[in-house]
């Protein structure tokens, strides 16, 4: 298996953890890539949290401190 398809299934765990918070807002996060080199996670707000003020917030101290958590490959975590 790819790194970047092992970095996608381990994405989807993370996902189930952070989509029920982010869906209470009406929003959600998917998965746009994984670039080896760098170690970055690219991932795009949907929905209420695309235009949210507080998303980089939500990212920062909150997806990315799971991502970086959960996925050891990772070493930070932008949008797209």
């Amino acid at each position: 298996m790819q790194k970047k398809e092992e970095i996608i299934i381990k994405f989807r765990d993370v996902h189930k953890t952070v989509f029920p918070y982010l869906q209470q807002d009406g929003g959600d996060i998917e998965f746009i890539n994984y670039e080896e080199d760098t170690h970055t996670l690219v991932v795009a707000f949907l929905g209420n949290c695309k235009d949210c003020p507080l998303s980089m917030m939500t990212l920062r101290a909150g997806i990315e401190k799971l991502v970086l958590k959960e996925i050891p490959e990772v070493r930070r975590v932008e949008t797209q």
